[in-house]
């Protein structure tokens, strides 16, 4: 059976709100698992204001900002269950968040992990830059011989009975000073990039860059992106 897939774009939201909404998606999901019911596959988007996440199996050390810092930069701290390490979400990026029962399109964590790859990877050959997998670091790189290996979009997910939360951020034309103020994905040696910084426009239209994002979620996952507006933030 063919599935569909309902985007809603949430604009900028906050960090807490958005993860309580996939929380709540992700357990109506289960209930429909277990009633043996069709599943809804949601996909959303959205940016945050300024924030670092730490995975679980991150370390705290990587955040390299005291409390006094992140007040001055105004910028929270929010440790959370998905797999990585740090990484920081602000206002430029497309963040995405699949809410998807696995086991309606297969049920392999590196092949979905993959598939959001291959989504961006499609985005920015769109704009002439060949995105590319490093083996051992999950997300989307730009590498070449004068500015070395960049990420341009990181990767971390969580699952529950083969239905996913979190998933990626994805940097259009993000301030990438924010990332001065941790070990981004606990990688030392590698630096961060944006859609923006690599190809020399002083604007990049984010809703052109989003609509060709969702135009490759479609092919990627082999289904209708359609858009919807049914779905309301948590109260803070």
């Amino acid at each position: 059976m063919t599935q569909t897939i309902l985007h809603q774009h949430l604009g900028i939201v906050d960090y807490h709100a958005a993860w309580q909404l996939q929380q709540q998606l992700l357990a109506q999901a289960v209930e429909r698992q277990r009633a043996a019911q069709p599943p809804v596959q949601r996909f959303l988007t959205c940016a945050h204001p300024h924030v670092y996440t730490l995975g679980r199996n991150g370390s705290r050390a990587h955040l390299l900002a005291d409390e006094a810092k992140l007040a001055a930069i105004e910028a929270q701290y929010v440790p959370i269950n998905r797999g990585g390490d740090i990484t920081y979400h602000g206002p430029g990026q497309i963040v995405g968040y699949p809410i998807f029962d696995l086991n309606h399109f297969f049920t392999d964590i590196g092949k979905y992990i993959r598939y959001l790859e291959e989504i961006i990877i499609r985005t920015i050959a769109e704009y002439d830059l060949q995105g590319k997998r490093i083996e051992g670091a999950s997300g989307v790189w730009l590498t070449d011989g004068v500015r070395g290996e960049r990420k341009i979009c990181a990767i971390g997910v969580h699952l529950s009975r083969w239905i996913t939360m979190h998933g990626f951020a994805f940097n259009v034309h993000t301030d990438l000073t924010y990332f001065n103020h941790i070990v981004p994905c606990g990688i030392t040696d590698k630096g961060v990039t944006s859609l923006q910084a690599e190809i020399g426009y002083e604007a990049v239209d984010y809703a052109h860059v989003l609509a060709r994002l969702l135009h490759h979620t479609s092919e990627v996952f082999q289904a209708p992106v359609l858009a919807t507006t049914d779905i309301s933030l948590p109260a803070l």
